[in-house]
């Protein structure tokens, strides 16, 4: 696909971003901010300004092309997304990217974290996101991650799936399951507050960038800020050391 103007120096912000993410993740672990008491994963849409594009475009778009009348015009190409994608959730239609975040269970802080289009299933970037500095073994997420390759996943590393069971049509829950699910809710539902926290304390999390590249720049940036409120939250009451 076509470069956007501009694309390598996009691409160097971006990953300066996820330098300064884990230079602040470093700095936690010196304060004894450390990883601890398993994992939390989730996803959160970040939807972008819908793209009026027609349905021609669309389907060169979802191919990896960029349709000929754009290639034409850069200063309309400059415009478009053609990273966006559409997604249903809860029988409403989403558009632009996710974050995908991995928090631990003690301190509720973001350790790594990747970003996609809206399209990418949560359980395909579950293997990066795994953080192996986390001292507890129990991963937690809801049942949009259950399946065998990511239960051999954990198992691999050693990790302890506590992964939502999920129910089939024609072989729903037993009440057992339902109870195991209801009590790993109560610990996996924290890092729901994260979502919320961005939604309702850092702007929001739309944003009105054009392109992943841009979006990873965002998003890496609201993540970060979420650690540095969390920090300091966490730290408002610790004691300081007296000077003489």
């Amino acid at each position: 696909m076509h470069k956007p103007f501009g694309y390598f120096e996009i691409r160097s912000q971006a990953k300066a971003i996820d330098k300064l993410f884990r230079r602040f993740n470093r700095y936690l672990d010196r304060e004894g901010l450390f990883a601890r008491q398993g994992q939390l994963i989730d996803a959160s849409i970040v939807p972008v300004l819908v793209q009026r594009n027609t349905r021609e475009e669309n389907t060169n778009i979802k191919q990896g092309e960029v349709p000929e009348e754009w290639q034409e015009q850069p200063r309309k190409l400059q415009q478009k997304d053609t990273d966006a994608r559409w997604v249903k959730k809860n029988g409403r239609s989403h558009y632009g990217y996710k974050n995908h975040v991995n928090a631990d269970g003690k301190h509720k802080i973001i350790r790594t974290y990747t970003v996609t289009d809206a399209s990418v299933h949560d359980s395909q970037v579950f293997d990066p996101l795994l953080d192996s500095s986390n001292t507890g073994k129990q991963v937690f997420a809801d049942s949009a991650y259950r399946s065998n390759k990511i239960n051999s996943t954990l198992k691999e590393r050693g990790l302890k799936n506590e992964i939502h069971h999920k129910g089939y049509r024609g072989m729903p829950l037993t009440e057992a399951k339902q109870r195991v699910n209801h009590k790993r809710s109560k610990i996996r539902a924290t890092v729901e507050h994260i979502f919320g926290f961005q939604q309702n304390s850092l702007g929001g999390k739309f944003i009105r960038t054009i392109g992943i590249l841009r979006a990873r720049t965002k998003i890496g940036l609201m993540n970060l800020a979420y650690n540095m409120k969390r920090y300091v939250y966490l730290t408002k009451n610790k004691p300081t050391h007296a000077t003489k």
